[in-house]
């Protein structure tokens, strides 16, 4: 059965320490995260492999999604729940004919409801805007306007997933706003206890 996006969608940030890693997404996991998305864009293919892997296992055990960025290969290879693919990747179709009918493609959108509709009209299963607030992970990232989120929602008959910037004062105008699932980074994992950020994050949704 293929799974889905929503409620608190964790990040990864970019470790080389494998097991710290582990130890961070295991406790967004505990916390609540419903969904975790692997993404890594300075390690060497090895390390990704191996960290792609071991959170894979960590979300089985707590039966949470698990999505890999960018890499329609490296979700194969670990057995992902399926793929992210930003403006530079794959396309929907590619990623569909490798990855086969039961995994979620998510597309990011920005702030373009257009790429949205093509997105959704080729197959994807989740679209993703934003960033709605200043990141540290992608400061020089497009920003979307919230009002966005509400014509996705009454257009796009898809999850919606908003991130960029997103923490616990500022989410809960996302999920009102139209918002499915919220992506986080620093604002999960750059404090000193993930488990409890995730746990205020995702009783938002309650």
């Amino acid at each position: 059965m293929k799974k889905t996006v929503s409620g608190l969608y964790a990040v990864t940030p970019d470790l080389s320490d494998s097991e710290l890693l582990s130890e961070k997404v295991a406790e967004a996991l505990a916390g609540g995260a419903r969904a975790v998305q692997y993404r890594s864009k300075s390690g060497d293919e090895s390390l990704r492999r191996h960290q792609a892997a071991g959170i894979a296992q960590l979300c089985r055990e707590r039966r949470a999604t698990f999505i890999v960025n960018d890499s329609v290969e490296l979700a194969r290879e670990v057995g992902a729940d399926g793929v992210h693919l930003g403006r530079n990747d794959e396309d929907v179709a590619r990623a569909r004919a490798v990855l086969g009918t039961d995994k979620i493609i998510g597309v990011s959108c920005y702030n373009e409801i257009e790429r949205a509709r093509i997105a959704s009209f080729h197959g994807a299963d989740y679209v993703a805007f934003g960033s709605f607030f200043p990141s540290a992970t992608k400061p020089g990232a497009v920003r979307a306007d919230i009002g966005l989120l509400r014509v996705a929602s009454a257009e796009i008959a898809l999850p919606i997933v908003a991130i960029g910037g997103i923490d616990a004062d500022n989410a809960a105008e996302l999920i009102r706003a139209g918002a499915d699932a919220i992506a986080v980074v620093s604002a999960l994992f750059d404090v000193p206890d993930s488990r409890a950020q995730a746990h205020r994050l995702a009783r938002l949704f309650e």
